[in-house]
């Protein structure tokens, strides 16, 4: 029987191209593929779906926040996130709001369909370099994860959280200057803090080990940047 996949993506173009490309699998079937934007219809809900290849990248929260209605829903589908990123707090956030797998945007069409094909057989899959780190903090647990990310970001100034903010929706560094009204020197001198603070040594870094209370921030409040 043909694994039934429903897509939803931010990129019309991807989501297209990848049915097109799934479709030709003989043991798959694409039921639907939505960009983002649209309205996901409740049928992914029900037992017309077996996995829902579902963007990791939607701003804020929301694709956990989706992953977890879905997986709470009755006969669920398996739930594989795709994105850019392979943070590992966020991969654990992923399989904490109930998602089985994880595949970045930049790995093969190969790697997708075997992970499809596990999931579909009950299996978990997470990228092969992450697996020890997420591991690591699942067992020490979300809540300390929390408390240490919040006492992290809670010795930044405003204006340090700002910068941060804007490297982790993507903005350049370069263009951080200009969009949040500074000199090109103070948003140096507030990243050089604020890399202390964290105790890192380059601006991936910071955002990396904020990155699951920056996503929480994100939501709640708008950032000129």
């Amino acid at each position: 029987m043909a694994v039934r996949l429903f897509i939803l993506l931010q990129e019309r173009t991807f989501a297209d191209a990848l049915a097109i490309r799934l479709e030709g699998e003989l043991d798959m079937d694409v039921v639907a593929a939505l960009h983002a934007n649209a309205r996901p219809p409740r049928v992914f809900m029900g037992s017309m779906v077996d996995v829902l290849l579902l963007d990791g990248d939607l701003p804020g929260n929301a694709a956990f926040r989706l992953c977890e209605e879905v997986s709470h829903s009755r006969e669920a589908p398996h739930v594989i996130l795709l994105s850019r990123s392979a943070d590992a707090a966020r991969i654990v956030r992923a399989i904490s709001a109930g998602a089985v797998g994880w595949v970045g945007k930049n790995e093969s069409l190969d790697r997708l369909i075997e992970v499809i094909r596990g999931v579909a057989r009950n299996e978990t899959w997470l990228p092969p370099g992450q697996t020890g780190q997420v591991l690591r903090l699942l067992l020490r647990g979300p809540d300390r994860e929390q408390d240490e990310g919040t006492q992290l970001l809670s010795a930044l100034t405003d204006r340090e959280r700002e910068v941060l903010v804007c490297l982790a929706e993507g903005t350049q560094r370069r263009d951080v200057a200009n969009r949040l009204h500074m000199s090109p020197n103070t948003v140096r001198t507030h990243l050089q803090n604020l890399m202390g603070k964290l105790g890192v040594h380059s601006a991936i870094e910071a955002v990396a080990l904020t990155r699951s209370q920056l996503d929480d921030e994100l939501a709640q409040r708008r950032v000129v940047c």
